[in-house]
């Protein structure tokens, strides 16, 4: 049997791709590349926003004009957070929410056995255990995603996410160090932690940098943080991570506004001057570090006094690189109930002013990194004339590529000489 995944959303929803790959897989199905090649089209599904609900419904219409015969299985957050509308997606003869990933094998040998459309979605509740999976893999990549958080207590105004996966929960951090020692005998040379709410990581007083040490340990060369809040990074925390030299210095740290009003309107629990000390002690203890944002514009009443406040404060903070968003109204939040909804025209004006500073400032960091020396992890070779990378800071990096050489997987010294193409450019010090 070949099952085809299709995957939206963030990097959490990827990883348990991955998973049930390999849930699959250990039951012997096979992976396949093409839709009209597969048995079942699995489709892992996002909510974060209306418009790509949209996008993965009409995914799932074209799965089913390519593959009519195969069966459809709908899983991920859409699903947990609108039950009821999954079920009446024509297309899907199994939806599944994000609880109990476990079962999908049996779901579908259910469904050969006895074709008939199945819904089995089961709500979260209080104090539940985090659902470990075997951890899987992508043999395409240099970097691993481990994931080790799952859920989030924070319920911020715009967001459904809470619904959709549940209350916070840790994984056990033997099974961090476990899954880290099998990425590393797989070769893989960088893991990146991953969760729904990562700085949040608790379980019977590890926290989060008991994470990353534990996953250092394991012999890999790197370990990278992927998204975080910024609750649980404490100063203590900042400490016991400082002392991990595994540990890449790149903090994407999600601030949503530059606008206390704008953040109480949010939900969000802290305010500029909180978060402007969190960057001040993080730079302080990882001089080199890059800090990347997320920054939501147009959320509803939002004035332009707002949206100045936040245009100074990334002035202020000097992001290295913001991933920018349009308010989009998700129904089932509080936000969406919101009679001062910014009209589309000003929250595009406003996100392509924000992206004009932010693409200054990103130049300004890049040039900043002239004549320094960063570890760069080589993935493909995209050209013949350059080998790319990423470096600990997450800057692409490119160097001049020689006829016979194969840098994939491997990390070397790289002197920074240059900037282009929104990437920087340089020369490997030394290849021993």
């Amino acid at each position: 049997m070949k099952v085809f995944l299709k995957t939206f959303g963030c990097k959490v929803n990827a990883a348990e791709t991955d998973s049930i790959a390999a849930l699959l897989m250990q039951k012997g199905w096979e992976i396949a590349d093409l839709p009209e090649q597969a048995d079942v089209l699995l489709v892992n599904s996002c909510t974060v926003t209306a418009s790509g609900d949209r996008r993965m419904m009409q995914a799932v219409r074209k799965l089913r004009k390519s593959a009519p015969d195969a069966v459809l299985l709908l899983t991920g957050c859409y699903v947990q957070a609108f039950p009821q509308e999954a079920a009446a997606i024509p297309e899907a003869d199994i939806i599944t929410g994000t609880k109990n990933r476990l079962q999908i094998p049996a779901l579908l040998e259910g469904y050969f056995q006895n074709p008939h459309r199945i819904s089995a979605v089961e709500q979260f509740v209080s104090g539940e255990d985090f659902e470990s999976l075997p951890q899987g893999s992508d043999a395409g990549h240099t970097r691993a995603f481990l994931k080790i958080q799952d859920g989030c207590n924070r319920f911020c105004s715009y967001c459904i996410i809470p619904y959709a996966r549940g209350r916070c929960r840790s994984r056990h951090p033997e099974e961090i160090r476990h899954e880290a020692e099998r990425l590393v005998r797989q070769g893989y040379r960088e893991i990146v932690l991953c969760g729904i709410n990562l700085a949040c990581y608790a379980y019977d007083g590890y926290d989060i940098a008991d994470a990353v040490r534990i996953t250092a340990e394991s012999g890999i060369s790197q370990v990278r943080l992927g998204s975080l809040e910024p609750d649980g990074l404490t100063t203590e925390v900042l400490k016991k991570l400082s002392a991990i030299p595994e540990l890449c210095p790149h903090f994407h740290i999600s601030v949503q506004s530059g606008c206390d009003r704008t953040l109480k309107a949010m939900h969000r629990h802290y305010t500029c001057a909180e978060y402007a000390e969190l960057i001040a002690r993080i730079r302080e203890l990882f001089p080199a570090c890059a800090v990347t944002t997320d920054i939501m514009t147009g959320f509803p009443a939002e004035s332009e006094e707002d949206f100045a406040q936040t245009m100074e404060f990334v002035k202020e903070i000097k992001f290295s690189e913001i991933h920018i968003f349009r308010y989009s109204p998700r129904s089932g939040t509080p936000a969406a109930k919101s009679p001062e909804q910014i009209p589309e025209k000003i929250k595009k004006a406003r996100a392509d002013k924000l992206s004009e500073l932010a693409g200054a400032l990103r130049e300004e960091y890049l040039q900043s990194c002239i004549g320094g020396v960063h570890r760069v992890l080589f993935e493909r070779q995209k050209s013949p004339e350059w080998h790319n990378g990423h470096a600990e800071n997450y800057a692409v990096v490119r160097v001049p590529a020689h006829s016979g050489e194969n840098f994939r997987n491997q990390i070397f010294d790289v002197r920074i000489t240059g900037v282009q193409d929104g990437g920087l450019t340089g020369e490997i010090i030394d290849k021993s």
